[in-house]
């Protein structure tokens, strides 16, 4: 019986030490979560990017392709490692703060970035 009592107090102070600090979290939609300069995001081109093929090469899940004036980005195999962005000569990929990511429609999941012209993006 005693034991139960002991805990019972050592559960009451416990909640009394955390009822006067502030909270952890966030109201998520209103108040968004700021993020490490070293934070890995959407990747995004830039226009200087000279389509040399190396971020196509150090890609370990394939997820870049670079066809004609297209770069595009499949964030369906995308694991943000950010391989691309630092072996890329020119610095042309950047990884972003953007972590908003879902959609309802898996081909929106794919970015296509118009290398010499303007760039698209599809989320």
């Amino acid at each position: 019986m005693f034991k139960d009592i002991k805990y019972t107090l050592l559960s009451m102070i416990t909640v009394f030490k955390h009822l006067f600090k502030p909270a952890v979290t966030l109201e998520y939609p209103e108040k968004k979560l700021k993020v490490n300069e070293y934070f890995r995001g959407k990747p995004v081109v830039k226009q200087n990017c000279s389509k040399c093929g190396t971020c196509m090469k150090v890609c370990p899940s394939g997820a870049i392709k670079i066809q004609d004036n297209d770069f595009i980005i499949d964030l369906k195999k995308c694991i943000f490692c950010g391989n691309c962005t630092y072996y890329c000569p020119k610095q042309a990929i950047k990884m972003s703060e953007d972590y908003e990511l879902a959609t309802s429609d898996k081909e929106n999941l794919k970015l296509i970035y118009k290398i010499g012209g303007e760039n698209e993006h599809n989320i």
